[in-house]
């Protein structure tokens, strides 16, 4: 899997705030009933099957539900994914090259559908409980569309209800830790923030 397929998958569930319940699966549900907008910095590692880190990268992002978001990564290169509602904009700031998707699409049955989709998440996945862990509590999710690019995802809270960390483990082996600080639930967030025009002469795919 590429590195536009596994964004697609991550953008929207590095996307909250705090949320005071007493287990981790509450703490979701209770996240995409209140929840409409997060703003936030992350920090990502890359590893492959034998748990060597193969990429490290960090950036900021903004939210709203549902489908807007506006994810900027400044390490190890510029990249800015935004999603307006119906379409989902890759942009690769040192080729110039934007990759266009469908909402849809992009999401699909991955773990973002899990904070963009119905609120009635266990339609799409099987949530458990997986246990405290160093004063986290975590919970994993686990598509139940054979078709999906990832085989669980896991969400780790602190004691307070706030969500600390990620892990997503992908078909091909290899698993994505994301990690959120300055986190801030429901910040009014412009319109303008959540629409992209690709630059002059840049290079526009549509799948």
């Amino acid at each position: 899997m590429n590195l536009f397929q596994r964004l697609s998958c991550v953008f929207l569930l590095c996307s909250i705030a705090g949320i005071a319940e007493a287990s981790a699966v509450a703490s979701l549900k209770e996240f995409i009933r209140d929840t409409r907008t997060v703003r936030g910095v992350f920090s990502q590692t890359v590893l492959d099957r034998n748990m060597q880190v193969v990429q490290k990268g960090g950036g900021t992002m903004q939210f709203e539900r549902p489908g807007k978001f506006r994810w900027v990564y400044e390490k190890p290169y510029a990249q800015l994914i935004v999603g307006d509602g119906s379409k989902v904009w890759f942009y690769d700031q040192d080729l110039n090259q934007v990759t266009v998707r469908k909402l849809d699409v992009a999401i699909g049955s991955s773990p973002a559908a899990l904070l963009a989709g119905s609120a009635d998440i266990e339609k799409s996945f099987d949530l458990s409980e997986v246990g405290a862990a160093g004063g986290t509590e975590w919970l994993e999710a686990r598509p139940k569309a054979k078709e999906s690019t990832f085989e669980w995802v896991r969400m780790g809270f602190g004691l307070d209800g706030t969500l600390k960390a990620m892990e997503l483990h992908d078909n091909f082996g290899q698993t994505t830790v994301l990690t959120f600080s300055q986190l801030e639930r429901n910040p009014r967030i412009g319109p303008e923030m959540f629409k992209f025009n690709p630059p002059p002469g840049a290079d526009v795919i549509s799948e």
